[in-house]
């Protein structure tokens, strides 16, 4: 009895226990029912929106890039079509096969492509398309169109190619684009919130590409298609399906244009003299650039160079790139604003001023040239062996006596010449529109107590005052000093950038010219009168007209130009190498030679500046170039000057006549 009682006790407690049970299932129940129907009722527009993500495929558009035009609408810089190559390694059904294949297309290794995907894959998902190659050849695109009807995962894409019809010329002032790399990605989707970079993007790397990089980019587009389970398009999609897909799209957004201050027929008449292969063979080596006398730059040139086509293709081989990262000339070195050198003679000018605003010369200043001094116990030599006899400070600038300024940097003083070089821009950026710009140096007596622990000695103001020692500068540099000697005392910010507009040609920004001090008002930290600036181009009209003027060969009818040529010396000379042909040296060896100028004369408009390396003189090495300049800017903006020369004696009046001597050239 009592084990029966015992059974329908564990009955009732049993009975007790399923009804929580029960309790439980129809609560899962009721869940469930809840959650089914907000998934196809609440939620069932949302949800059909990712189920069709799922059958579809997204591909970027890529923007072009803004075009550059020069001063009067002529391209510098625009796109072409392309196309190129990607792998999607989640739709490969047969990865070795399809490796092989693409690389009996492409003339590439098979295992390079494997570990190009492999690590694609690791890092970026199986999703994310894979760059093969890009640039194709027509052969290539229809092979590879073939290729992929049986091989899953192999898209050809069109694509936008950056190009630059002048190649070689101006190079490194316009730059080039090349892909974002590893150790950019993360800096610039730090500095850029607003826009996503992903490995294979395209940036500015140098020039004005990257300096105008955030302008003219663009954003890029989105494209999504339908795909079929192997991700191949699926033309077999609904209309309506297609139609949402679509939804997700987003046009690109072409990059602003720009039009710069560059001249393209100064700019081609400037590559042409300057790598004319008549001289030393080759052509020339250095820099060189064109501005008008407010600023705008209209020429820029470093050579040798290199076809931004190239590097921006992707396609430079690496024997190429090799060649042009030991090439000890540097092609990937903007001299313009990267290479400064001695300045040689054409510092005179600026030491002329400092005498004449101190009172420590004056036009009739007469200096006797024997063709050397002695400092100490050291000799200072002159270029003319033979010295020049009596000269003044015209014919001192004319003929490029040394002997004349050196005597006149020994009563000058570095820390007062040093003043005057300053306020003419020298041993400072001058704030171009370029990353990259190196100041230069004007030394005092101070830098070089912090640089070696020494005092100046007295007999340095003599290689420093001929443009030696310590001094150096770039080209731009130069052409700036002599802007403001041209302007009288106006000395302005050069630039490069003219406009920015958009594709509906919308001005988003405007450049003007900017005053960065005039050192003839009595308020600049320096002045000069401009009575001095009058008396020192009428000694820079000498050097080009004169007919013991260092540039004399180089006039051209009707144009007065005044000027300054200049020898940069690599090394300090022993007496017996002083005078010895230059020529004869090794080319790794031979001077600098420079020609900063402008014109015409009296009512200057163009200052050119050109540093010509290992060329020994700048009376032949950078004369003729900057000769060519200027008569392809005067036969294009003033041809009745060319057509119909007239006297030139504008500038200065009759000087005197001192029995000449022989001459060296500067």
């Amino acid at each position: 009895m009592s084990t029966l009682l015992d059974t329908t006790e564990d009955t009732r407690d049993f009975q007790q226990q399923c009804r929580y049970l029960y309790v439980l299932v129809g609560v899962v129940f009721v869940v469930f029912f809840i959650r089914l129907w907000f998934l196809q009722v609440i939620s069932g527009t949302e949800l059909r929106f990712f189920s069709e993500r799922n059958i579809s495929k997204k591909t970027t558009i890529p923007a072009a890039r803004g075009i550059f035009f020069d001063r009067d609408g002529q391209v510098l810089v625009d796109n072409l079509p392309g196309s190129e190559v990607t792998i999607t390694p989640q739709y490969l059904t047969n990865p070795e096969n399809t490796y092989q294949a693409l690389a009996g297309v492409l003339k590439v290794s098979a295992n390079d492509i494997a570990a190009d995907v492999a690590k694609s894959k690791r890092k970026n998902g199986p999703f994310e398309p894979v760059k093969i190659k890009e640039h194709l050849t027509l052969e290539e695109v229809y092979q590879l169109k073939l290729l992929r009807i049986d091989h899953p995962g192999l898209n050809i894409n069109e694509v936008i190619l950056r190009n630059y019809p002048l190649k070689e010329n101006g190079a490194q002032l316009l730059g080039f684009v090349g892909e974002v790399s590893k150790t950019q990605l993360p800096i610039l989707n730090k500095k850029y919130k607003e826009t996503r970079f992903r490995q294979g993007d395209h940036i500015g790397k140098r020039g004005l590409e990257k300096y105008l990089d955030e302008d003219v980019r663009g954003r890029d587009g989105v494209q999504h298609f339908g795909v079929d389970a192997r991700g191949r398009g699926a033309e077999f999609l609904s209309s309506d399906l297609l139609e949402s897909i679509r939804r997700f799209n987003a046009m690109p957004l072409q990059g602003r244009n720009v039009q710069l201050t560059i001249d393209r027929h100064v700019q081609e008449a400037a590559y042409k003299a300057f790598t004319d292969k008549s001289f030393l063979g080759t052509g020339r080596i250095g820099g060189l650039v064109a501005l008008k006398t407010n600023g705008e730059v209209l020429a820029w040139l470093s050579s040798p160079s290199f076809d931004p086509n190239n590097l921006s293709a992707g396609t430079i081989s690496p024997q190429v790139w090799s060649q042009l990262i030991n090439d000890p000339f540097n092609p990937l070195t903007d001299k313009v604003i990267q290479g400064h050198a001695a300045p040689g003679s054409t510092i005179k000018a600026i030491v002329a001023l400092a005498g004449l605003q101190e009172n420590l010369i004056n036009p009739n200043t007469t200096v006797y040239c024997s063709g050397s001094m002695k400092f100490g116990t050291r000799p200072y030599h002159c270029a003319s062996k033979g010295g020049h006899g009596n000269v003044n400070l015209f014919q001192a600038i004319e003929r490029s006596c040394n002997i004349y300024f050196y005597k006149l940097g020994l009563q000058l003083d570095i820390d007062k010449l040093a003043e005057y070089a300053f306020a003419l821009g020298l041993g400072k950026i001058t704030g171009i529109d370029l990353h990259g710009e190196i100041p230069g140096r004007v030394p005092t007596k101070q830098w070089k107590e912090n640089l070696t622990g020494e005092p100046w000695q007295a007999g340095e103001n003599l290689s420093n005052s001929i443009g030696q020692g310590y001094m150096l500068a770039t080209p731009l540099q130069m052409a700036t000093a002599y802007m403001a000697i041209a302007n009288d005392g106006p000395l302005y910010r050069p630039f490069i950038v003219k406009k920015i507009f958009d594709s509906q040609n919308n001005v988003i920004k405007e450049f003007h010219p900017t005053l960065i001090r005039d050192v003839s008002q009595r308020d600049s930290p320096t002045p000069i009168n401009k009575e001095n600036f009058k008396l020192v181009k009428k000694g820079l009209w000498q050097v080009a007209n004169g007919e013991q003027g260092t540039a004399h060969w180089w006039k051209i009818p009707g144009i007065d130009i005044a000027g300054k040529t200049g020898t940069g010396q690599l090394a300090n000379l022993s007496l017996d190498q002083v005078y010895s042909k230059c020529e004869s040296k090794p080319l790794n060896q031979r001077h600098h030679g420079w020609f900063v100028a402008f014109a015409p004369a009296s009512n200057p408009e163009i200052v050119v500046a050109a540093l010509a390396e290992h060329s020994c003189h700048g009376s032949t090495g950078a004369a003729p170039v900057v000769r060519d300049i200027m008569k392809a800017y005067f036969e294009k903006y003033h041809p009745d000057l060319i057509k119909n020369p007239k006297t030139m004696s504008a500038v200065v009046k009759e000087i005197p006549a001192v029995p000449a001597r022989e001459e060296g050239e500067d």
